[in-house]
């Protein structure tokens, strides 16, 4: 098994570069640019637009700016003038705004010695600002994930051993619904009936506001993280209960079951420890891109309810085309879409020994 996961991860090395170069051209061809954002004031000279550019390093070809992002700037430095000092490459910091504070350059040393670069607005560090909402994402997507499973497979299960009853058919409705509606426009409805008209859930946000701006352990805000939680956990809900649904209808039908309840087994014993655990092996297919989806639908999610995710960060920064934060998003999303689907390999194994990972 160790052996397999290396191997996995050695093969995730090139789907990650893969992910990066067409991330960052979509970045580099989108219209716009961070420099519209940076000088707005209307007496701004085409000189200061070029020299911020350049200073930022946005009006180098792709393949300059690609590198760059990826192993930093000193390959292109150099010592012209034999003093020690390389002076080449070297871009000198502008005060934009005349606060006497150069802008920041927005270059670091690559991501692969860990530096993402700097917020060409925030004048942060571009990993800080996703390592800082990272818990509240992680906290919301594990969130809907288990809800997910919770809800979803015992209705799948509750679905087959029912066939054709009112419980099968009322999950079956409600499956399609759930795929059907919106996500954004479900957490509308859901903020106007609980949380403005009936009053009984926030609208918004992780926590209460504070002083200090940190929110309290989950338990003391739990009702921040339900309609959220649940919105995002409803696509899946509908997937997992019609997989498990048409996985234990066809372990059902096979001959192991058939004899273990032959052998006068009760029923929730034949269903739960024979059928259940073989139907699983498909459900296991559907994690990584579950998880991904969760991702994904985080970022609406965010949104809508203000949750100050990884997603919402990612908005704004694509709006404002602040490079670093983007890209530094894109790295997140891309290795919780590897590990989903590692996960998921690993589950054949753990769900049914028969299968080898050699």
């Amino acid at each position: 098994m160790i052996k397999y996961i290396i191997r996995r991860l050695i093969q995730a090395v090139p789907t990650f570069f893969g992910i990066t170069v067409i991330s960052y051209l979509l970045v580099f061809l989108s219209p716009g640019s961070v420099i519209d954002r940076l000088l707005f004031g209307p007496n701004t000279r085409p000189e200061q637009r070029e020299l911020l550019a350049a200073q930022l390093g946005i009006s180098d070809p792709f393949p300059v700016q690609y590198l760059r992002w990826l192993l930093g700037d000193d390959w292109m430095r150099w010592d012209s003038d034999g003093d020690g000092i390389s002076d080449q490459a070297v871009i000198i910091p502008l005060d934009v705004d005349g606060d006497g504070e150069p802008e920041p350059p927005g270059r670091g040393r690559g991501i692969l010695r860990g530096d993402f670069g700097q917020s060409f607005l925030k004048r942060q560090p571009a990993s800080t600002i996703i390592t800082e909402r990272m818990p509240a994402t992680l906290e919301l997507g594990v969130t809907a994930l288990v809800l997910s499973l919770c809800v979803g497979l015992p209705v799948g299960v509750i679905s087959a051993v029912q066939r054709g009853k009112l419980v099968d058919n009322l999950s079956r409705v409600m499956a399609v619904m759930f795929n059907a509606v919106p996500a954004f426009w479900l957490g509308l409805i859901l903020i106007l009936i609980f949380g403005s008209t009936l009053g009984w859930l926030p609208m918004g946000s992780r926590c209460k506001p504070s002083l200090t701006g940190v929110c309290p352990p989950l338990p003391e805000r739990l009702e921040f993280l339900i309609m959220p939680a649940f919105v995002l956990a409803t696509t899946n809900i509908a997937i997992f209960s019609r997989f498990m649904r048409t996985s234990m209808l066809e372990v059902m039908g096979q001959d192991f079951v058939r004899t273990a309840q032959s052998t006068g087994l009760a029923p929730r014993a034949v269903y739960v420890r024979h059928a259940m655990r073989n139907a699983l092996i498909p459900i296991a297919t559907l994690i990584g891109p579950i998880i991904t989806g969760l991702w994904a639908g985080a970022v609406v999610i965010e949104q809508i309810f203000s949750w100050p995710g990884v997603g919402q960060a990612a908005v704004k920064a694509i709006i404002d085309k602040d490079y670093p934060v983007i890209m530094a998003a894109v790295i997140f999303t891309s290795v919780g879409t590897i590990i989903g689907f590692l996960i998921s390999d690993i589950l054949y194994a753990v769900i049914d020994p028969r299968i080898r990972l050699q």
